[in-house]
This record gives structure tokens, sequence and C-alpha cells, in this order.
């Protein structure tokens, strides 16, 4: 796994009177992320992936958290309080996250959403979702990979059964599928070994409800959990701009916005384009499964545009949700250039008058800086834009204050004349 990045040191005296294992910092925020270089020591005792207790720079105890030298996230901030990180701070933290989705009567809609959304809910390093009668894991920490089981198992008692609006009567229990990137492994130290208690086979082919639309989801191979339960309220509200409208879907991954544009918009005529051919055959399935015609093609968006605008093909409706392009800082600006070319060339397939749908789900991409570089996309292309609508992420992502940007998904709902 390689050398930790951080080392402790036995130079750094312990903090006065405090409890091992501790961590002492040289500088600190509210913000939920310890960087390395503001920890100036740590008890010699500490591993990783233990929870330890937190100390500013004059000894007074300032939290605790997950602790990891390897990652340049040294601590992970559970909690700024002087509060214990045992079973009922956990239980806690979940019947708060599951509290806040019941309060938003999301189970009226759907039974695909974000029960856990990492910082947002005050557990950094996990996200938890819900398709259906299963629940993904999706781990970002090696000290939550530690504590999976014991979420897993709470989470289930303050959830309760599965209930299933397409399955009157008693259900099964949870099933459960544990998923992390193997970039995230690799920094992190920690394997998932164990990807699901049933097994993969009766995972990998769910399917779960959103506003009567059907969708198949993947747990096993599709990108992140499985599917994107961010949009949710964007493919609603895209649906309504569709009406016997022209529609190219450009990353249309397994049809989201396609099928929505179709089934709940009525659109004349829909095409989705994505490079992964796994997800197109899937988006295929769904579309079977709305018993909805939607044209789904296995290509890559830019040519695929390029292609179009040598035809002088132009559409009503055009929608760009591309795939995290800005994957770290030292990415940021080659990750931009890549936004940038993308919109450019998907505004000059927008009919006068037509709307664009422009998305990023790339944190590190501030929503001012997002709606420049859309704004310099519309100068290449030489077509003027009118943003009419900003939005974000469905509220099942929460977003607290002290860690903005977890708020990642950014939309911008633009008529290009």
């Amino acid at each position: 796994m390689g050398a930790p990045r951080f080392r402790t040191s036995r130079s750094v005296e312990a903090p006065p009177e405090a409890r091992s294992p501790w961590v002492l910092l040289r500088s600190a925020t509210q913000h939920p992320f310890i960087y390395q270089k503001m920890v100036r020591g740590a008890d010699p005792a500490a591993r990783p992936g233990d929870v330890v207790h937190v100390y500013d720079k004059c000894g007074a105890l300032f939290g605790r958290g997950l602790y990891n030298p390897r990652s340049q996230i040294v601590v992970r901030m559970l909690t700024h309080a002087d509060v214990e990180i045992d079973d009922a701070f956990w239980r806690g933290r979940l019947e708060q996250a599951v509290a806040l989705r019941r309060e938003l009567r999301l189970d009226d809609v759907t039974d695909a959403y974000r029960l856990v959304h990492a910082e947002g809910d005050g557990l950094s390093g996990l996200i938890v979702e819900r398709f259906a009668d299963c629940l993904v894991f999706e781990i970002f920490s090696l000290g939550m990979h530690r504590q999976v089981e014991k979420l897993d198992a709470l989470l289930r008692e303050v959830l309760g059964p599965p209930a299933r609006a397409d399955r009157p009567g008693p259900t099964g229990p949870w099933r459960t599928f544990v998923r992390a990137d193997a970039r995230v492994e690799a920094l992190e130290g920690f394997r998932v070994s164990s990807r699901g208690e049933a097994g993969p086979a009766s995972h990998e082919r769910l399917i779960i409800r959103e506003h009567g639309v059907r969708y198949r989801v993947d747990v096993v191979a599709g990108h992140k959990t499985g599917f994107f339960c961010d949009q949710r309220d964007n493919r609603q509200r895209l649906a309504a701009l569709c009406r016997d409208a022209t529609v190219l879907d450009l990353c249309c991954y397994t049809g989201g916005f396609a099928l929505c544009a179709r089934k709940l918009g009525a659109a004349r005529e829909v095409t989705g384009v994505d490079l992964d051919e796994n997800a197109i055959a899937i988006a295929r399935e769904n579309a079977n499964l709305n018993q909805c015609r939607v044209d789904f093609v296995f290509a890559d968006a830019f040519a695929y545009v390029r292609q179009m605008l040598a035809n002088r093909r132009t559409f009503d409706v055009v929608i760009l949700d591309p795939p995290k392009l800005v994957l770290s800082r030292d990415a940021y600006i080659e990750g931009l250039r890549k936004y940038s070319d993308f919109n450019a060339l998907a505004l000059q397939v927008v009919r006068p008058g037509g709307l664009l749908l422009t998305c990023s789900c790339s944190g590190l991409v501030s929503p001012a800086a997002f709606r420049e570089m859309v704004g310099r996309a519309a100068q290449r292309a030489g077509r003027l834009v009118q943003v009419f609508d900003e939005r974000g992420a469905a509220p099942d992502h929460p977003v607290m204050l002290n860690c903005p940007e977890s708020a990642y998904l950014k939309t911008l709902w633009c008529r290009v004349l």
C-alpha cells in the first residue's frame, strides 16, 4: 500500500491531559477536513483508521475524527464537541439523516435516493444510497471502511423493513452492497473485499422508480453507486420543457434525462449518446421497460456533436451532463478547458431560441467559475446565452455550510439565441 505520507512524531509532546490516541494541530478551521500541513504531531499509538481525540494548538480539545496518516486528509472530523464516538453517536447521525429524507417525503415519488451524503450529514467519507430494497455504501476513507458493518446494522434498525409502493404486502430484508473507487482504495489504504451479503448476482440489476419512470440500476459495474439520484428534480423539470421537441442528451449514461424527456415530457424525438457501452445497453433496456422510443447511440459525445455540425443538424433541447472532469486541484485548468470545449460544441447544435441544460459534478469548480466558463464557451461558439435558472442537486444531498464544496452539482438552464 506504500509508506504513510504523514509520519507521527515522538518529538511532539502530548497535550496536557490528552487522551490517547491523539492528534495535535498547528492550525484548524471548522471545516471537516484536517490536512497534513495543519497537523503538528500525532500520538505514536494512533493507528490508521482510528477514532482520534483532536487538540488545537493550545492543547484544548478540538473534537474527534477518523485518522489516516497516509491520506492528504489526515483527520476527517466527526464532531467539534466533546462527544464520544460510540454506537449512540453513529445511530444518532443515521437517525438524523433518515429523518430528513422522510420529512422530504421522497418515498412518495421514488424508491431511489441518497440516505447519507458524507459531510452534508456529518459523516465524512461515507455515502449511502437506497435503491429499492438495496443499500449501497460508497466508501471514501479507511476510517469509514472500518465502520461499515456496524453502520449497516444500525442503518437497518433505523430504517425498519424496506417498503415498496409497487409491491404491496411484506417485503424481504434490506440487501447491502459496498463499493469504493480503486483510486480511493489505493490512496486511503483499504480494499473492499465483500461486495455484498447476498453476492453480486442478486444485486446487479435492480429496478427502481422515479416520478413514474422505471430504471434498471447496475450497482456492481455502474458508475459511482449505479444511478445518479442527484439529478432527480432536474430530470422532472427538464421534461416539462420538452413537449414536441427534438432532444439530444449528451453523456446520457443509462438514459435518465432522455427517458424523462420522452415519457414525461412528450418530446417528439430523443437521442441519447454515451461512450460507455454497458450504460447504453442498460439505457436501451430502460426504454423498453418504459415502452418508449429513444435512439441511444454508443459513441464519443465530442465526435457525435462534430458529426451533427457537419450534417447541419440542430436540436430544440440539448442536455450536457459529462462525468467529473476536474478530479484534483492539479487537474483544475485542464478539466475546465475540457468543460469549455464541450460546451462550445454543444451550444452550436442548439437551434436559435432552444434550450441548453449544462451540468458539472466537479466539486472543485465553483458556481461562479462554471458560469464564467459557459460564458467564454458561448463567445467561442458565437452564440448569445440567456440563463433563466441555476440549480444544484436534489434535497437528499444536503450541504453543511462549513463544507460548501459538497454542493458539487451545478446546472445552468440556458436559452441559446
